[in-house]
């Protein structure tokens, strides 16, 4: 009467409904994850563009507005 230690291959079988439930979980978790992360780096890669620009425009001081885009490029 020796009972067997190893699980029953049944029961650690992986399913397709598993995989479907494991990979819309993970969409789930990575878009709300995702979100804020790719709002913050755009809004900071933004502020810093215009900051770049400003000081550039700044430093071209007098200069005709063609010459300041070509030379400085625009904010947005």
């Amino acid at each position: 009467m020796r009972e067997s230690v190893a699980p029953e291959r049944r029961e650690n079988r992986i399913t397709r409904k598993n995989l479907v439930s494991s990979l819309l979980i993970g969409i789930m978790l990575g878009v709300i994850g995702g979100t804020p992360i790719g709002w913050f780096a755009h809004r900071i890669f933004a502020q810093q563009r215009a900051a770049q620009v400003l000081l550039c425009r700044q430093q071209n001081f007098g200069l005709p507005e063609a010459d300041l885009q070509a030379r400085c490029g625009e904010v947005y």
